[in-house]
């Protein structure tokens, strides 16, 4: 038996994690100038968060870092369980790095730890997916090692699309200039967006509107879903219930089977995202390019 393990990243809820037995390590998210841990909902609920945005505060997020990471393995190296840790995208945070940092310095004190690191190359509910997927593998009798090489191998078949409704947010987090956020905004651009094979948020085409945005990322997940359509599919989103389910429509109306399951953004990426923000992801064929 090995121990399944991810970050507060993954935009699951705290109850799914815990009753799959999941254990996570949490982001911190400072709200005018006071530090919370994005823990899931357990203690901080992220409609508090929503609240604070709408009245325009600017949340800034802070990584896990090396010692959080040293603290979270620590009882598992000591019980001797081996460890699969699915992390949030290194081309999104530094957070697998200071994983890596920590299984350095752990196997230091413990030579024999038995630690895998599996960095997603997944933001939010991307990475979420990537998980809910572990979970039904592991309870299959997947072996650690096999499960942790094919997750390395499709992780790229994992698409993620986003939109969002305000960009100063994507300016505030370093994701867009200045100028391009006060020139799409002047324009009402909503820019249709995806992950890339590094792990980091491109934009991928402009829409004119805010429905021709969510069309796209319907149209984008219909395509993906062309070989599996009875995969699990998930759509998040900050406060923005109309329009996830205008996504939901349009897929099911092409793909009625497919489950899909709606999802609050976490606190950490709510943070980058603003108001308004939806994501679509779901599992494909082919690997992105």
């Amino acid at each position: 038996m090995f121990q399944l393990l991810t970050d507060s990243a993954c935009d699951l809820p705290y109850q799914t994690l815990r009753d799959a037995g999941v254990d996570f390590v949490s982001m911190h998210v400072d709200v005018n100038g006071v530090e919370h841990i994005d823990d899931l909902g357990e203690t901080f609920a992220v409609a508090d968060l929503y609240t604070q945005i709408a009245n325009g505060v600017m949340p800034t997020t802070a990584q896990v870092n090396v010692g959080q990471f040293v603290d979270f393995f620590t009882p598992y190296v000591k019980a001797k369980t081996p460890i699969l840790y699915l992390g949030f995208s290194s081309g999104l945070s530094g957070t697998f790095d200071s994983a890596t940092q920590a299984k350095a310095i752990l196997l230091e004190d413990y030579p024999d730890a038995d630690i895998r690191l599996v960095d997603s190359l997944a933001a939010s509910a991307g990475l979420g997916l990537m998980v809910l997927d572990a979970i039904a593998q592991q309870k299959a009798g997947t072996s650690r090692d096999d499960l942790a090489d094919w997750l390395e191998a499709n992780r790229l078949r994992y698409r993620q699309w986003f939109t969002v409704d305000d960009l100063n947010y994507l300016y505030h987090g370093g994701r867009l200039s200045k100028t391009s956020a006060a020139l799409g905004t002047m324009l009402h651009i909503k820019p249709v967006m995806d992950v890339d094979v590094a792990g980091h948020l491109r934009v991928v085409k402009k829409a004119r509107s805010r429905q021709k945005s969510l069309f796209a990322l319907a149209d984008e997940t219909i395509a993906a879903l062309a070989a599996e359509p009875t995969h699990q599919v998930i759509i998040a989103t900050t406060q923005a219930p109309e329009a996830a389910a205008t996504v939901q429509e349009r897929i099911h109306a092409t793909y009625p089977q497919t489950p899909i399951r709606i999802e609050a953004i976490g606190a950490a990426i709510a943070a980058h995202t603003g108001l308004g923000c939806v994501a679509v992801f779901s599992l494909d064929a082919s690997p992105r390019t």
